[in-house]
């Protein structure tokens, strides 16, 4: 009985890590196939990229509107700022390294030679599409059970000093530490004019310490800051 259980429900594990079960597991399954598996497999029709961009909006919504209840007084900028230190693509994939995501991820052959499964930015795409997923499935209130159940553990944690304005307080390392300020570089822009996505380098002299991506430039500096921060914590200025 038990193991045809498992048969029936292979998401089990992962299914109890995220909170959440499936009604529809068709949903969840789409939400873990990447578009190598469908190019590579006959009969294969879906894949997950269109639940990432609903995911990525449910997320976002839903974030904003727990920290828009928790923080008051804070402002639109600062908000923001925390908004994107909870959903930015280095956090999505440490949520998704907590659950094994990568381990259910059904990847083409040559993405999971070189490591699809481990890169940062498959699993933070994944982490999204099965909150698109959720979503299809169970409503809003499907994805604020697994918000709840992953990420509200993550405002409970001690934010740094520095986690609202993370552009300020790497300035003010700079000119403490090395009496200079950092540099930004936009290093790539993707997506259509209406849709830009930006990817920028904070570097120090020729050293890039830091890197980040956003829908706007300010965002993309504001998560290449906070990434530096988080690298230069782990090692002090002068190591």
């Amino acid at each position: 009985m038990a193991l045809s259980n498992m048969l029936r429900s292979p998401y089990r594990d992962l299914e109890k890590a995220l909170g959440y079960r499936f009604r529809r597991r068709a949903w969840l399954e789409m939400a873990l196939t990447h578009p190598s598996f469908r190019h590579e497999t006959q009969g294969a029709a879906t894949d997950n990229q269109r639940l990432e961009f609903l995911g990525d909006a449910v997320l976002g919504l839903v974030v904003a509107d727990h920290l828009f209840a928790v923080h008051a007084t804070a402002d639109e900028g600062a908000l923001t700022d925390l908004r994107s230190s909870i959903t930015n693509t280095r956090a999505l994939a440490r949520v998704a390294q907590a659950i094994a995501l990568g381990q259910h991820l059904r990847l083409g052959h040559g993405e999971q030679q070189s490591g699809g499964a481990r890169r940062t930015t498959t699993l933070a795409d994944a982490l999204e599409a099965v909150l698109g997923a959720a979503f299809r499935d169970g409503g809003l209130k499907a994805v604020q059970k697994i918000f709840r159940h992953l990420f509200q553990p993550l405002f409970e944690q001690p934010a740094p000093a520095w986690a609202g304005n993370p552009k300020g307080a790497l300035q003010e390392l700079f000119q403490k530490s090395w009496k200079s300020n950092p540099v930004y570089r936009v290093t790539r822009e993707s997506g259509p004019a209406h849709e830009r996505t930006y990817t920028m380098d904070v570097l120090r002299g020729a050293e890039v310490i830091g890197t980040g991506t956003g829908v706007s430039k300010r965002a993309a500096a504001v998560e290449a800051a906070r990434h530096a921060l988080e690298r230069l914590r782990a090692t002090p200025p002068g190591a």
